[in-house]
């Protein structure tokens, strides 16, 4: 019996939420999206492997707050992807978490109505068939892991997971990752050091345990075997971007003294663009420029991309808020991330063969 006098002085209230298997049952996997999120995760491990030779591309907004025009970046990503697939894996970023370090609106999932009244329970039924939409369209989903839970309802259509800047240090991320069936990205830490996502790799490849719910929605202890197929994201650090020459080769060092593989993956976006959409163009060229001139250890890359340009502020009035702008990040347009990814493909579909394994 919970004593009011010493326990829950500051909750306000606990509601019953739908279990995963619930919401499971009520969006379930079609045949289609099976297919999909194998083929995605499998590709993706392919590519970690080097018995892939392509590029991945991690594309899409910088978080999913209107189902609609997440539906149309799908729709034209999905097509996109069709015409690149020689050379270029594309991945749409389908992101409903957001680390806030004050505060803020906080995803979809939490707050699906952007108004602060926090129907998670809403947020997640949307989230799940918005998934199933995208899966049925063919095209893989990357997904970031910041909620403990809520990987339960969503993780079964992710292809593609990241850990983000403020939780790879997290030892409850890593111990969640470590169960994960879709190969993980571990971002350097906010200070831009890689330390802490080798020390996540470690973590994640070793068996683990931990508290979370089970299908049923009872608290489980969940048990896994380790997972294999991890990398590092570097997106830059409070003092500096990541994204040139020497910090990959600096990268590398500390990989291969680690004895782990040397598999990067570099966010164009956040501190390596200093926030400036245009920016992750220029990220974009020189990295492709570095895989030019021989570099190996480069798997994949990361652009934060909506329909429209740049970034707008969550207002009381939601109905003005413009369609397809980032209400988070800066994006760049359809337009821009059409042509550097076109570009992209046009410049190294030649050269990646080069990079896979004999």
């Amino acid at each position: 019996m919970t004593d009011e006098r010493i326990e829950n002085i500051h909750v306000a209230a606990e509601e019953p939420l739908l279990t995963p298997h619930q919401l499971k049952e009520a969006f379930p996997l079609s045949e289609e999206a099976v297919a999909t999120v194998m083929k995605g995760q499998h590709s993706i491990k392919e590519i970690l492997a080097r018995r892939d030779p392509r590029l991945l591309v991690i594309v899409g907004p910088c978080s999913i707050h209107d189902m609609d025009a997440a539906r149309e970046y799908a729709t034209r990503l999905a097509t996109l992807a069709e015409e690149l697939e020689d050379s270029l894996f594309l991945v749409m970023r389908v992101y409903f978490e957001k680390p806030r370090t004050r505060v803020g609106w906080q995803g979809f999932i939490n707050d699906p109505d952007l108004d602060g009244s926090g129907r998670i329970e809403e947020g997640l039924k949307r989230a799940r068939k918005l998934l199933l939409q995208i899966a049925e369209l063919g095209l893989p989903a990357a997904g970031e892991a910041l909620d403990l839970v809520s990987p339960q309802y969503v993780q079964d259509l992710i292809s593609w997971t990241a850990i983000g800047a403020r939780t790879t240090e997290s030892q409850t991320h890593r111990k969640m990752a470590s169960g994960f069936t879709s190969a993980v990205g571990f971002k350097n830490g906010t200070d831009g050091s890689i330390g802490v996502a080798i020390d996540a790799i470690f973590s994640a490849a070793h068996s683990n345990h931990f508290l979370s719910v089970d299908p049923m929605g009872h608290v489980a202890v969940v048990r896994t075997q380790g997972n294999p197929d991890t990398h590092v994201v570097l997106r830059g650090g409070s003092d500096r971007p990541n994204y040139d020459s020497e910090s990959v080769a600096a990268c590398e060092r500390l990989l291969r003294a680690a004895e782990l593989p040397e598999n990067i993956l570099v966010d164009c976006s956040h501190d390596n663009s200093r926030k400036d959409p245009a920016r992750q163009i220029t990220v974009l060229k020189d990295v492709t420029e570095q895989i030019e001139q021989g570099n190996r250890s480069i798997v994949g890359v990361m652009l934060e991309s909506h329909l429209e340009w740049g970034q707008q502020q969550i207002s009381e009035n939601t109905q003005a808020l413009r369609y397809g702008v980032s209400v988070t990040d800066a994006c760049i347009d359809w337009k821009t991330t059409e042509q550097a990814l076109r570009d992209l493909r046009s410049r190294l579909k030649t050269l990646l063969a080069s990079r896979v394994n004999a």
